[in-house]
């Protein structure tokens, strides 16, 4: 397997691995992330999942060739503009991805997968690469990093993951960036009522509520008995995940 960066390649290079190779495009955000971490959390954590995983597909003797995409660094976040994000419209989202995804193709590339860091651009992502589907003859996956696991145990907490600046972010933040972590990492306050879009009052629902994250202060869970340990096995088994979910979209596409 060759791991290739698009924006190193020329334009010759480029079509020849479309013709054998998976294009890899991560997504993110730039958002709050509550008192204690950066705004560009997703993108970071995205493109740390990322690069673990085709520096394991690197050292297998057979895989895909992979080029990496730079990742798109803005997301849809209107819920966080209470505080501070660089947030696009569902509509500006969905038409850049379009964009994106039709320039691969018309580049050359026959198989795509995109990978996302952040929670409001999951639906518009799979919208996304639904539509290419019906419009060009391209093989085309997504998936967000947290939902792709290697089926081992992580020692993670299902219950806080992925959330949103709380343990799991933290956790995987004190491992891939430690130095952006501001410290000391603060408790969270339990909020009551707790945000219906966390807690929704019945199964299967999605509640959203005006307000609601202001009123958590930006953050889902408690982040201060985050542990770099910890975040770092969680980062080895989403890499290990994804790099298996490569494996398999390469075998069923080839």
């Amino acid at each position: 397997m060759s791991q290739l960066r698009l924006n190193e390649l020329t334009w010759r290079e480029v079509r020849q691995a479309g013709e054998r190779g998976i294009a890899l495009l991560p997504i993110g955000s730039q958002e709050q992330h509550s008192s204690h971490l950066p705004m560009g959390t997703d993108t970071l954590l995205v493109e740390a999942v990322v690069d673990r995983a085709l520096d394991l597909l690197a050292q297998e003797a057979s895989g895909p060739d992979v080029v990496r995409l730079p990742a798109l660094p803005f997301g849809h976040s209107p819920h966080h503009l209470f505080a501070a994000a660089v947030s696009l419209s569902a509509a500006t989202l969905g038409a850049v991805l379009d964009d994106v995804l039709d320039s691969l193709v018309t580049s050359g590339h026959h198989r795509i997968m995109v990978v996302n860091g952040h929670g409001g651009n999951d639906e518009i992502m799979r919208l996304a690469v639904k539509r290419l589907a019906l419009r060009a003859e391209v093989s085309v996956a997504a998936c967000s990093y947290w939902t792709i696991t290697s089926g081992d145990d992580d020692g993670g907490r299902p219950d806080v993951t992925p959330g949103h600046a709380g343990w799991f972010e933290t956790s995987l933040m004190l491992a891939a960036r430690p130095d952006l972590v501001r410290r000391p990492v603060p408790a969270r306050t339990p909020v009551v009522p707790p945000p219906l879009f966390d807690q929704p009052p019945y199964p299967g629902l999605t509640v959203e509520r005006h307000g609601e994250w202001a009123r958590v202060g930006g953050s889902t869970d408690d982040p201060s008995g985050a542990d770099a340990a910890r975040g770092r096995a969680l980062l080895d088994d989403r890499a290990r995940g994804l790099a298996r979910a490569i494996q398999a979209f390469h075998a069923a596409t080839r």
